[in-house]
């Protein structure tokens, strides 16, 4: 889905005008940058946990060179989503 279909959807769900659900999605985006770049755990009820992790540097190995390299560690963001999201997937799967 595209951002666009997203506010269409959003709109026609909530009832707002386009400007009210564009503010809306980028408020929501500025607060999960702002919060995961301190670190920060968001949960949302009835969707999932976004998480911000380290990854440590770790040495990583060229499979074509032979070429070892050193990776620098990085922070990374995380989704998980809630288990009943995950269940509807698992059923929509068999």
């Amino acid at each position: 889905m595209e951002h666009k279909d997203l506010v269409a959807r959003l709109q026609h769900r909530l009832g707002f005008g386009r400007d009210r659900v564009e503010a809306m999605l980028e408020g929501f985006s500025h607060i999960v940058t702002e919060r995961c770049s301190q670190m920060d755990t968001i949960m949302i009820q009835g969707l999932g946990t976004f998480e911000a992790r380290k990854k440590m540097e770790r040495v990583a190995v060229n499979p074509t060179t032979g070429k070892r390299m050193l990776i620098p560690p990085k922070v990374v963001l995380v989704f998980k989503p809630n288990n009943a999201i995950k269940n509807r997937l698992k059923d929509k799967k068999q």
